[in-house]
């Protein structure tokens, strides 16, 4: 009934000027309209750009590592020179050499707490590369809804400014309306990216594990292969 009263009191169409004020508006401008909302919806912007940045480093940073790198390690192992191979490993700043090395230690123990130990270093390790992915996600889905919060607010407020208005034009009730669907567009642009962002990291993350599991096998093939005595007599 109320929409109906409102669309009733509408009897002057309303014309248009042919240079609106309104059609000049910058997207600064646009933004400012959404209101109080767009001010967490911004700072989420802000950490998602953050948390994306500090995380794409870090991982970067984590498959960072020389090709011969590896081979190295096997070819020291294999003469069963232990020492040097860990000496190696401790030098190099990357999940792959950290993994190896607490191998490295365990050599001489059963082969199961051999592979605990691999097992269990490799947790470790991709629990530091899938830190603060969980705010990543959080922010895909909070965004959208604070944006619709935005939205549901002002809608409120317009209509109640709109039943204390005399005179009511479709100017008036269009102008307030999307004004008000800006917050909504705001968060659903910041959680898509978001969103983005984090299916990116992850994808990067797997291809990391997928290096240490490589490694970790390498590692046990030539634990296997090469007789534990050879290991112990150098």
């Amino acid at each position: 009934m109320l929409l109906l009263n409102i669309l009733l009191q509408v009897t002057n169409p309303v014309n248009l000027p042919e240079t609106s004020p309104e059609m000049g508006l910058s997207l600064f401008d646009l933004l400012l309209k959404g209101g109080f909302v767009m001010v967490p919806i911004f700072i989420l912007s802000l950490a998602t750009l953050y948390l994306f940045m500090e995380r794409w480093l870090f991982i970067r940073s984590a498959n960072k590592i020389k090709p011969a790198f590896l081979v190295n390690v096997e070819n020291l192992m294999r003469y069963g020179h232990i020492d040097e191979a860990m000496r190696l490993c401790e030098r190099t700043a990357s999940p792959i050499a950290r993994i190896l090395n607490k191998g490295l230690s365990r050599i001489g123990s059963p082969v199961r707490d051999i592979e605990a130990a691999l097992e269990n270093t490799a947790q470790v390790e991709v629990y530091n590369l899938e830190k603060n992915l969980g705010y990543l996600s959080a922010i895909a889905a909070v965004a959208p809804m604070m944006g619709f919060l935005g939205t549901v607010t002002g809608m409120i407020k317009a209509f109640y400014h709109i039943s204390l208005a005399d005179n009511i034009s479709i100017g008036i009730i269009a102008g307030g309306i999307y004004e008000k669907m800006i917050t909504s567009a705001a968060g659903l642009l910041v959680g898509m990216l978001a969103y983005a962002l984090h299916t990116y990291l992850v994808a990067q993350i797997d291809r990391t594990v997928n290096t240490l599991e490589v490694a970790s096998i390498s590692f046990m093939d030539i634990l296997f292969k090469v007789p534990t005595h050879e290991f112990q007599e150098n």
